[in-house]
């Protein structure tokens, strides 16, 4: 018994279909829309007809663009890649340089929290600019060692910690009531160390984006070098 084929991607399909009217729009304009569209009203809003509308004009026109809701998620997914500027040299400092580009990636989940929804529902190709990220931060890791399969690695966990501490950054809380709770439970003498690491581990994140920031880049400079020995 033959091996289905793997899917086609919508980037190894032409933009649009030989045959019909001359083009109104370009995928990168209905990308933009559907984006729009999910930044404004989630992801679950996100369909071929709601988009038509949003660009007015009719669902069927769309279809020459993309084939399917599933290529439009695929393209709406690598055009936010595409915000991560790749554009400065490494600097020779791969912790430092691979941090920074966590917390791009961590700030484009804040951004666009439609993407944290449609990471955990399916697994999204990797599209042009996906691509152009991991050669930027494969370029970053030159110096670093560990062996190129090391470095993969690390890059797949540092962009699943971004997705992690934006999630966080975005719905942690610790309700009044709880924080008392925890607090009365520690001083009751059961949970020593409990009591010792809350007595000195200072306030959690005030929930800034600075302060998020900041934690982030702490864990991420201490891991780091333990990924890449």
């Amino acid at each position: 018994m033959s091996e289905p084929e793997p899917r086609h991607t919508v980037w190894s399909r032409p933009e649009r279909g030989a045959r019909g009217p001359a083009p109104e729009r370009s995928r990168r304009q209905i990308t933009a829309a559907a984006i729009a569209l999910a930044d404004a009203e989630g992801l679950a809003a996100v369909s071929m007809r709601a988009l038509a509308q949003s660009l007015g004009t009719g669902p069927a026109s769309l279809y020459r663009y993309v084939a399917s809701r599933h290529d439009l998620l695929d393209l709406m997914a690598d055009a936010v890649a595409g915000e991560i500027d790749l554009t400065a040299a490494p600097s020779g400092d791969w912790i430092g340089d691979l941090v920074g580009l966590a917390l791009q990636t961590k700030a484009a989940y804040v951004r666009h929290t439609w993407l944290l929804d449609l990471n955990a529902q399916r697994d999204n190709p990797i599209g042009p600019h996906a691509i152009d990220y991991l050669d930027h931060a494969l370029a970053v890791l030159a110096q670093a060692p560990g062996s190129s399969q090391q470095k993969l690695e690390t890059i797949g966990l540092v962009g699943g910690l971004a997705t992690l501490f934006a999630r966080q950054q975005l719905t942690a809380t610790t309700p009044p009531a709880q924080a008392a709770y925890l607090a009365d439970v520690a001083a009751q003498g059961r949970h020593p160390h409990l009591l010792a690491a809350l007595a000195t581990a200072g306030p959690p994140p005030s929930g800034s984006p600075a302060d998020w920031d900041a934690l982030f880049a702490r864990l991420l400079g201490r891991l780091l070098p333990g990924l890449l020995s």
